[in-house]
């Protein structure tokens, strides 16, 4: 991999947002209605449609999917649904001069791609964690959101929960006092995919867009729809799945980017069918002055361990939680504390929604430039775990110290016709 410049990764993820704006195909957003375009349309993009046409001031006006049944379900259920148009190719939808915005709820593999067309056709843009399938992607996608000027928002909805916002507050006011370390936890039972031979792709789909820049493989509905994440070639396991959400809150709370060094095992004790990535990982990120550890379990049902997908913060005067239902404080003299709801995907899309409208992309709550770290950090997890040892971080070079095994991984080969745009 060629490495890249200390000086272009700073900019790439520097806090400031660019001052100026290029447009090269619609419109900013500027006026009482946000256009807006839901690409992929899988558990998650129908739950992009649905929050997007449910606010006052949106239009859901375009659906995007491989897949003619799915998009045209989508479609047929929104309110304006005689006026939705629908796109097998995301390139001819980018095309559309009259849309503002897009939001990206396609597979892993597809997240980068259609971000970085979408802001050189100059949209705004709502993308699904993880923001990248690479760690390069994650560079490039923040490089062209600072060279554009246009808002990007992650799928990262934790940062727009009022509770969580609130935690993150305390522990920077001190209420557990010095934080040393943030264990992210996400434990869930996932059943067994089992085995699936390879076949025909089912009618309506065009699987070569499908698979994009991936390898070329025949059709395996076990690497369709949700399975598709359970495999390195367009997902990222559950890590990059779920876990991202509790790396992002840890992340936030201790107030870190990237690493000096990880260390990570993982394999399946669970699993035995098509299923490529872990079922059982652990991943300790070494800081400064604190560790963030990252435990997933797919195999143990919530209430087996006593506690939801959440984040626990260790102090040194107590602990502060973060989960689906809410946040806990305990301190070690004081009463236990306890407020708030699990994440908010409404208050994600209506913050972007107002950043779109004033052109503003300081203000948003999960900016790109916040995602990508937090996306970097499950690739960094998977690679330590593929590789089945400790890597050393040069951020500055975004490469690890003498390992070019795992180096190989901070990229990938693009399939002929579905290369990276140059934004």
């Amino acid at each position: 991999m060629q490495a890249i410049s200390r000086r272009a990764f700073i900019q790439a993820t520097g806090a400031a947002t660019a001052a100026h704006t290029f447009l090269l195909g619609a419109h900013a957003a500027a006026g009482d209605r946000v256009r807006h375009a839901v690409i992929g349309t899988g558990g998650q993009g129908g739950s992009h449609a649905k929050v997007f046409s449910s606010m006052e001031d949106c239009d859901v006006v375009a659906i995007c999917d491989v897949e003619a049944g799915r998009r045209e379900q989508i479609a047929g259920a929104l309110p304006n649904s005689d006026q939705v148009k629908q796109y097998e190719d995301f390139r001819d939808l980018l095309n559309d001069r009259e849309i503002d915005s897009v939001s990206i709820a396609t597979p892993d593999h597809w997240h980068t791609p259609v971000a970085l067309a979408a802001l050189k056709a100059g949209k705004h843009v709502y993308v699904e964690k993880p923001c990248c399938h690479n760690m390069r992607e994650g560079v490039l996608l923040v490089e062209a959101q600072k060279k554009t000027g246009l808002c990007v928002q992650h799928g990262t909805q934790y940062r727009s929960t009022a509770s969580t916002q609130e935690a993150v507050k305390l522990l920077r006011d001190g209420v557990i006092g010095k934080v040393r370390a943030a264990k992210a936890i996400n434990h869930q039972f996932r059943p067994s995919i089992g085995r699936t031979p390879d076949s025909d792709p089912p009618p309506g789909v065009n699987y070569d867009m499908w698979l994009g820049p991936a390898p070329a493989r025949p059709f395996s509905q076990n690497r369709f729809h949700y399975n598709w994440h359970w495999h390195w070639d367009y997902g990222t396991g559950d890590i990059g799945n779920d876990g991202v959400h509790q790396v992002d809150v840890a992340r936030w709370g201790l107030g870190v980017g990237l690493p000096n060094a990880v260390s990570a095992s993982g394999g399946q004790l669970f699993y035995d069918d098509d299923h490529e990535t872990p079922d059982t990982q652990l991943v300790t990120f070494e800081y400064d002055e604190c560790y963030l550890i990252f435990e997933m379990r797919l195999w143990t049902n919530y209430p087996m361990d006593g506690h939801d997908n959440g984040v626990i913060y260790y102090g040194d005067n107590g602990t502060v939680e973060v989960g689906r239902n809410g946040t806990t404080v305990t301190p070690l003299k004081g009463e236990t504390r306890q407020f708030g709801t699990g994440p908010d995907l409404n208050g994600n899309v209506r913050n972007f929604l107002d950043c779109v409208k004033a052109g503003d992309p300081s203000k948003l709550n999960a900016p790109i430039s916040e995602g990508a770290f937090s996306s970097q950090l499950c690739h960094l997890g998977n690679i330590a775990t593929r590789v089945g040892r400790r890597l050393q971080l040069d951020a500055g070079k975004m490469q690890c110290i003498n390992d070019d095994e795992a180096n190989k991984l901070f990229t990938r080969e693009y399939r002929k016709g579905y290369e990276l745009v140059d934004v």
